[in-house]
């Protein structure tokens, strides 16, 4: 399964930024996925538990956000959205595009829980 593999890897990641700074465990995770990216959301989520066993983020919420296909068009300029299989111009139709998102796999951002420094006695 190849979300496992990138569930294991993502954890690394997360793991890192955790112990980076301070962090007891990981409160949620938002990650945003492009339908182009090759990863199947649902796949995923079924896929963390099994990989988070263990680690920081093994309580987290795993929230995933869909990212959508955006094209540049290299006719006209503009930038607009599209489908998976129809990478078309918005505005004038040009086939001749260039992708700007929707194949990408982002760690958005991560809630933590880290311990409160004790305060000095004065």
């Amino acid at each position: 399964m190849h979300e496992l593999s990138v569930c294991l890897s993502l954890l690394d990641q997360v793991e890192r930024i955790a112990k980076e700074h301070g962090a007891e465990r990981v409160e949620r995770i938002l990650l945003r996925i492009g339908p182009l990216s090759g990863v199947e959301a649902p796949l995923l989520a079924h896929a963390y538990p099994l990989a988070a066993a263990g680690t920081l983020a093994e309580h987290a919420e795993l929230e995933i956000e869909t990212a959508p296909v955006r094209v540049h068009c290299i006719d006209c300029g503009e930038e607009s959205e599209a489908t998976a299989n129809r990478l078309l111009c918005a505005h004038c139709a040009s086939h001749r595009t260039r992708l700007t998102s929707g194949d990408e796999m982002l760690l958005a951002s991560l809630e933590m829980s880290i311990p409160e420094e004790p305060h000095a006695s004065a």
